[in-house]
């Protein structure tokens, strides 16, 4: 996804941060570097909003239940699977 416009940083690379972005596991550089992205680029934006609306209805009815690492290191290969398929 992208919407054409160069960035200083990739909508490859946001998108694939989204998650840790999300959870506020960056560091203030690349959060930061996020931030300005996504306000530059609406189809990022588009994307990390229905990101952000998945996780908080997540939040909201798993509680604080955590997924074992495996799983969600699965989760997170097939997205970037269904990614690459959508992108070719």
């Amino acid at each position: 996804m992208s919407c054409g416009k160069p960035h200083d940083t990739d909508c490859k690379e946001v998108l694939d941060r989204v998650y840790t972005f999300l959870d506020g596991e960056l560091d203030e550089r690349r959060r930061s570097d996020i931030d300005q992205h996504l306000d530059e680029c609406g189809p990022c934006l588009q994307e990390y909003g229905l990101e952000k609306a998945v996780k908080q209805l997540i939040a909201k009815h798993c509680g604080c239940d955590t997924a074992p690492e495996e799983l969600r290191s699965k989760v997170l290969k097939r997205i970037q699977e269904v990614r690459a398929e959508l992108a070719d």
